[in-house]
């Protein structure tokens, strides 16, 4: 199994994060994005939509974080992070949208402005962080995982961006269900880290 990623970027991040979770060991290739390796016809044979990150099982080939994410659970049988049930997947399902979605139109995009220079409004960004945020935290209220009782596939998706969330100067200090639930998801056997870059403000306590 190959994963080709890129140790910025916080799509690949999950997919890598979730092989070791599940105690995979995946063959890391990094594609080199400065470079436009993204863009070259060999890497579009992979996927004509050139972004990272990229699983190859055995000539397989699942692009998209989210779709890695699903591919991974169903086929090592992993049900606690993907639940069979209809209302469980329907929980899992809604987050994933929201990695997706307010995610990365929020403190993805905040994160891009300063490590890679993108051209979006900083403060409509870091403003949409902050009202998602607002919501994860409202829905960490008395729970210890974002769709159910355990980790799911969920709480990887939304993982690494909120990690790095202060590298776009986004101030999680704010956030106190977040961040006990930042730290529970580190605590997890087999958690690797998401390459941190010297930008942005201090990460919350």
């Amino acid at each position: 199994m190959k994963l080709h990623y890129h140790p910025l970027s916080g799509h690949a991040h999950r997919a890598r994060l979730f092989l070791s979770l599940l105690g995979i060991d995946a063959e890391l290739i990094e594609v080199d994005l400065a470079a436009g390796a993204h863009k070259s016809p060999e890497f579009l044979k992979l996927t004509p939509f050139g972004q990272v990150p990229v699983l190859d099982d055995d000539g397989t080939i699942i692009a998209d974080s989210n779709a890695i994410l699903v591919y991974l659970a169903k086929k090592h049988a992993a049900k606690d992070w993907l639940p069979e049930d209809p209302k469980g997947a329907a929980a899992v399902q809604r987050w994933l949208s929201v990695a997706a979605g307010e995610i990365a139109y929020g403190p993805c995009a905040a994160r891009l402005v300063t490590v890679f220079g993108a051209g979006f409004d900083a403060g409509e960004v870091i403003a949409r962080a902050h009202v998602i945020l607002q919501r994860i935290e409202a829905a960490l209220e008395g729970r210890q995982w974002i769709a159910a009782d355990h980790p799911t596939i969920a709480d990887v998706a939304l993982y690494s961006y909120i990690a790095r969330a202060p590298e776009g100067n986004v101030d999680r200090s704010a956030y106190d269900n977040v961040n006990i639930w930042l730290k529970r998801v580190e605590a997890l056997p087999g958690f690797v880290a998401f390459q941190k870059t010297a930008v942005g403000i201090p990460e919350a306590a």
